[in-house]
């Protein structure tokens, strides 16, 4: 027996997605995000032999380092939103005002606290040995970020939301 369907059914279809499950997830901004964080994090195993000459494959878990992440995460949303939503849309504005606050806080305050931790470890290291505090653990010290490597993983963030959206 044919199976009619009404316009009224393809409206539903439409506004709370078809019933048969998709391979692809169709949340592009979301698939933006997600694809440009792992890519930026892949990417520090690369970058991070090219300066030091030398594989580390920690970096994939890693903060801090080229690109960064954390830039081409919101840039990606932002660019993804802006692309579906229009450039009038009020997602958009609070993507773009989140993009903005993580990258200045990339290369503002938590870059100074990895500065800071690197000094912190230099001079713990300084201590006599029979000092309480030479036998602390060190701080991390890779947490920020420089002004390149925001905008290397910013510009990340926008190739891959441009991609996103041509290949859906």
């Amino acid at each position: 027996m044919d199976e009619v369907i009404t316009a009224s059914d393809a409206a539903v279809d439409r506004r709370f997605g078809s019933s048969q499950p998709s391979v692809v997830p169709t949340n592009v901004p979301l698939l933006s995000a997600f694809l440009s964080f792992a890519l930026a994090q892949f990417l520090k195993v690369f970058t991070t032999w090219f300066k030091e000459k030398k594989w580390d494959t920690k970096k994939i878990l890693a903060s801090g380092g080229m690109p960064s992440s954390h830039s081409a995460t919101v840039m990606a949303l932002a660019v993804a939103i802006g692309l579906q939503e229009g450039i009038k849309s009020p997602l958009l504005a609070v993507a773009l005002v989140l993009a903005c606050v993580v990258m200045y806080d990339a290369t503002g305050v938590r870059l100074h606290a990895g500065r800071q931790a690197e000094l912190l470890n230099q001079i713990v290291c300084e201590l006599p040995p029979d000092h309480p505090v030479s036998n602390c653990r060190p701080l991390r010290d890779s947490l920020g970020h420089t002004p390149l490597q925001v905008a290397a993983g910013a510009l990340l963030g926008v190739f891959i939301a441009l991609l996103v959206r041509i290949s859906n």
